[in-house]
């Protein structure tokens, strides 16, 4: 029996790898497209057959044509939410949410490039940008109510908090959207960019993980001044 829940597990593992490959491979083939002819000439099809898959593929991972310039990786903001409430109880909310976003970047370096083009490709078409940003505070406000539930339990969550819910009353949100929690989404989120940018403005200084790290420390620290 054992062997069969290992097996099963281990088929759930590949098939998720399986699935964020695909989506990685057509989110990165609209980006590339985007980038050398214009988001507003490549198409569905275009995307597809570039990426290797079929248009009916394309839309089992993206409602729309333009969901696939937003979005690199649409699945991350979950698995840093699952990661934060689900770090050790032993961690502050800051170190959890330092974790758990460290994994997600552990490719950092090599995904430079892509995010160098996906920024021309937002830069040239507004609406995507307009998007991009929208996407990025639905993820803040869903890694705060991740803290807000680790907060409330006192330790490690198991599941996702109740006010992320479709059913949640606005009074239950705004308990769990609480001052605490939307600043430290709202600042980690911050660090991670300035990291993103220091580190692509000189890449030769430092590793970016190292870069990354550095920028939590400052904010662990209490954000001290350098010396003159």
């Amino acid at each position: 029996m054992q062997d069969v829940k290992e097996k099963g597990a281990a088929q759930g593992g590949l098939r998720e790898r399986k699935k964020r490959a695909t989506r990685a491979a057509l989110a990165e083939a609209a980006v590339r497209l985007a980038a050398e002819h214009g988001a507003e000439k490549v198409t569905v099809e275009a995307i597809s057959a570039a990426a290797g898959v079929s248009v009916r593929t394309f839309f089992n991972y993206f409602d729309t044509r333009d969901d696939a310039f937003v979005v690199i990786d649409a699945d991350a903001g979950a698995r840093i939410r699952r990661s934060v409430r689900e770090a050790p109880a032993a961690l502050s909310p800051l170190e959890a949410l330092r974790d758990a976003m460290a994994a997600e970047l552990a490719e950092a370096e090599q995904q430079h490039e892509l995010w160098r083009l996906h920024a021309q490709v937002l830069h040239a078409s507004p609406h995507l940008l307009v998007r991009t940003l929208g996407a990025h505070l639905a993820d803040e406000t869903g890694l705060a109510e991740a803290v807000a539930a680790r907060i409330r339990a006192g330790g490690p969550v198991t599941a996702e908090p109740a006010s992320a819910s479709a059913s949640s009353s606005d009074e239950e949100r705004r308990g769990a959207l609480d001052l605490y929690p939307r600043l430290l989404a709202g600042v980690a989120s911050t660090a991670v960019r300035t990291s993103v940018e220091h580190w692509c403005a000189r890449p030769e200084e430092a590793a970016f993980l190292d870069v990354f790290q550095e920028v939590f420390a400052l904010l662990a620290a209490g954000l001290p001044a350098p010396p003159a």
